[in-house]
């Protein structure tokens, strides 16, 4: 039986190439896993919790995920440039990194009990949100999964992922057993956490070395700082605008709908791995590129974009047109207001891969500093969209706004900031003739 590395050499790529469809193996045979395993576990758990008490746990999941996003401070993309780059010591970089993520962890992890027991009043809910935020703390490990990005070896990451997916799988399926309540279904969904941050521990010290090497320097954190506030402010804004909306849900209609919207959004989160494994796997690939030519550079920067974009918009299609029976065989007929939702959201797929190829071109060029006001567009659409349409329409406006928010982001507000005048004309490209580059894709790949 051929491995992957014996079906490569079989290609005759360039060095280059053989370590992109490497990683791009491990990552989508990683995510794979991850997302169908979790959407077989998701289809089993939410059957037996049923709409309102799935959609209570997808509820806390969303509010801790908020306040995730200001405790990592927009520094995985940097820690990855950086690494790549190979300028400075890869242990000051992960142990400086990792420090700062702790801290802001403890903070953000106060902050969000705080806000549950003054928004939602209901000591139940607070408890879950307790439980559920103390993966923002042990997501610091990520730090050992962004290293690995970094010098193109995913497949470390992958195997620890994997592992943990297989565990967490037992866990549910164990507590379904026992007939286990909502608490202890959040308690387990927080154990994966943990569990995976052991795993990158194990690869780590398997693969590179101790944490004892790892060295931190308050002048290089302030230099990661200034570096990553304006991903900050951009990852604050995305997160908002794509997990916002079922908070929203929740305070404004009902746990109930929440648990309908989170069906549509599990299956969109399978479409999503297409251009966000893309996009993290592509980019150390760019810079490199970009360091050696610009021509080069622009050339893979071009086809990189197309291909996310147009398979992204094909898996859409396919997945609105069987939207009705991807529900009711799978979720089960209790759940098929989520039909509809489903055939809409689908196109957020697209919609993001066209805006996150962007995004890794932006990290990439270091113009990352003016992408604030590209996200803030898409969270205040949202928002808005949101608050206006959800009273009048239901959970249906927030699938419409969830492509609107993101096209808004991602490709229109590239026309309004000078710096990215060239990023929208390369997406309008894309929009245009990006479709050739499916056609002739065994082409391009040997050349």
């Amino acid at each position: 039986m051929l491995t992957i590395d014996a079906l490569i050499h079989r290609l005759h790529l360039s060095k280059t190439k053989e370590t992109i469809i490497q990683n791009l193996f491990w990552s989508v045979v990683g995510k794979v896993v991850q997302l169908l395993s979790g959407l077989v576990v998701g289809i089993v758990v939410a059957r037996y919790l049923g709409p309102e008490r799935y959609g209570l746990m997808n509820y806390v999941i969303s509010l801790v995920t908020l306040y995730h996003i200001f405790a990592v401070f927009g520094l995985d993309a940097i820690e990855i440039r950086e690494e790549a780059r190979g300028v400075e010591p890869y242990p000051k970089i992960i142990g400086t990194a990792f420090a700062i993520k702790v801290v802001m962890g403890v903070v953000f992890t106060l902050l969000v009990i705080l806000t549950s027991w003054l928004m939602d009043g209901d000591a139940f809910t607070t408890l879950l949100v307790a439980i559920y935020s103390l993966t923002i703390v042990f997501n610091s490990f990520n730090v050992i999964r962004n290293y690995f990005m970094a010098i193109v070896q995913n497949e470390y990451v992958v195997k620890s992922e994997i592992f943990r997916t297989f565990v967490g799988i037992a866990i549910k399926i164990g507590l379904l057993l026992v007939n286990a309540n909502l608490t202890w279904f959040v308690v387990a969904y927080t154990f994966d956490v943990v569990l995976l941050s052991g795993g990158y521990w194990v690869a780590y010290k398997a693969k590179v070395g101790s944490f004892r090497d790892w060295t931190f320097s308050m002048s290089y954190a302030r230099f990661l700082l200034k570096e990553a506030f304006p991903l900050l402010l951009t990852s604050t804004a995305v997160i908002i605008y794509q997990r916002i909306d079922q908070v929203m849900i929740g305070q404004m209609i009902d746990k109930e709908a929440v648990g309908y919207f989170s069906v549509a959004s599990r299956f969109v989160e399978v479409l999503l791995f297409i251009p966000m494994m893309l996009s993290q796997t592509i980019t150390p690939i760019l810079v490199s590129t970009r360091e050696k030519s610009q021509e080069a550079y622009q050339a893979k920067a071009q086809q990189f974009m197309n291909f996310s974009v147009w398979l992204s918009l094909l898996a859409s299609v396919i997945v609105s047109c069987l939207a009705y029976w991807i529900v009711k065989y799978t979720f089960g007929s209790a759940y098929l207001p989520a039909v509809v939702i489903l055939q809409v959201m689908a196109f957020k797929a697209a919609a993001t891969a066209l805006s996150s190829t962007a995004g890794a071109m932006l990290v990439t060029e270091g113009l990352q500093r003016y992408a604030i006001f590209r996200d803030s567009l898409g969270c205040l659409v949202c928002i808005l969209m949101n608050y206006i349409l959800l009273p009048r329409y239901g959970i249906i406006a927030a699938a419409f706004v969830a492509i609107c928010s993101t096209v808004a982001a991602g490709y229109i507000s590239d026309a309004l900031i000078p710096a990215y005048h060239h990023i929208f004309v390369r997406q309008t490209r894309t929009l245009l003739t990006g479709w050739k580059d499916i056609v002739r894709i065994k082409q391009i790949v040997r050349n």
